[in-house]
């Protein structure tokens, strides 16, 4: 009888024990509980491509919140839309990064195989395949059609064309040493190549798949806007800190605007207002963006907007600018009615191209 009351007792308190623990202790979150999604307005969204970490940052422009971020490949830098806005073209390479004054013999020896543009899908929000862009292609342009690429190819001082469908390369020229920006005319006939250690703007005739003339602009040139008409057009000189006037008719340069002490302020992206009064200029180093009156090629004003901006872009109704910032890896929104910054988004790693596409 004892030894029964003894056993008795024991599960007695172990059953109020196992009723205290469950009255003290909480479910924990099941291990693979996915993460809250983040709320989309139908506002435009921002891209913004990241040279250092390699990926693609997404934002909601009506709410400033990241939504997205994909990996893309190795240094992603030059981005650009196609006629339709249904895919983005990516201009990705695996020369390792250098600065102006990093000794490039210092440097690992570049990964070929990751050479190439990326296809993504705005759509689907992904990158839905890599085509050949020829060697360490830095930026391009598109034809008016969609249907050619023309790639900047730095390592090797060339431009290829190439068959934005296959991926072909049809051809590719060579120009002047590191060549960077390219831009398409107005009327697609031809397209500027600029060559920043040459301080030249190499001629390209498409459909004749020829240089036809190449012209001296300044010290390190690195983008073009061509005026709607296609008679002149802008070009940045980084080194000269200026922005210079050309003649796209006769293929010269017509003259320098000064945007500050050269070496200080250092002219890198030029982007023209939809109704091309006004040009808009990013200058790395030199922390701000200004803004010139294409009517009189006067200054109008400068805000300073942070580390390196380098890529800018407009919002569809040109009321906002946004800078890509390299070294403080963030976006800054600009207000173009007071030329403040209102924000500053985080990014990824380096920040260097941006676009903005309607929803």
């Amino acid at each position: 009888m004892l030894k029964l009351r003894a056993v008795t007792l024991a599960a007695m308190l172990l059953l109020s024990l196992a009723v205290i623990l469950t009255g003290c202790s909480k479910k924990p979150a099941p291990a693979d509980a996915p993460a809250e999604a983040v709320a989309e307005s139908t506002a435009p969204r921002i891209y913004v491509t990241n040279e250092v970490s390699g990926d693609l940052t997404v934002i909601d422009s009506g709410t400033f919140k990241v939504i997205a971020t994909i990996p893309l490949g190795k240094r992603p830098r030059g981005i650009h839309a196609s006629p339709d806005h249904k895919t983005l073209y990516v201009a990705l390479s695996g020369s390792p990064i250098a600065g102006p004054d990093v000794d490039e013999s210092t440097l690992p020896p570049p990964d070929k195989s990751a050479d190439g543009i990326g296809v993504f899908d705005v759509q689907q929000n992904k990158l839905v395949r890599i085509i050949h862009g020829g060697s360490d292609p830095e930026n391009f342009d598109i034809s008016k059609d969609g249907k050619q690429l023309y790639i900047s190819n730095e390592d090797v001082s060339a431009v290829s064309i190439v068959e934005a469908a296959t991926g072909n390369i049809l051809k590719t020229l060579q120009i002047g040493a590191q060549p960077e920006g390219v831009k398409v005319s107005p009327d697609g006939k031809l397209v500027y190549v600029t060559s920043e250690e040459t301080g030249t703007i190499s001629v390209l005739d498409p459909v004749a798949g020829k240089i036809v003339t190449t012209f001296k602009v300044g010290h390190r040139p690195r983008n073009v806007a061509f005026m709607p008409d296609g008679k002149h057009a802008y070009i940045n000189a980084e080194n000269d800190g200026t922005v210079v006037l050309v003649d796209a008719v006769k293929h010269k340069m017509v003259k320098a605007i000064s945007l500050g002490k050269p070496g200080i302020i250092k002219p890198m992206f030029v982007l023209l207002s939809p109704d091309a009064s006004k040009l808009y200029v990013s200058t790395g180093r030199g922390h701000q963006v200004f803004t010139i009156d294409t009517k009189t090629d006067a200054i109008l004003g400068s805000v300073e907007v942070g580390q390196r901006p380098w890529g800018i872009a407009l919002s569809p109704d040109a009321k906002t600018l946004y800078s890509a910032n390299g070294p403080s890896n963030d976006i800054s929104v600009v207000d173009l009615a007071t030329n403040t910054v209102t924000k500053k988004i985080a990014a990824g790693k380096g920040p260097w191209g941006v676009v903005v596409l309607e929803r």
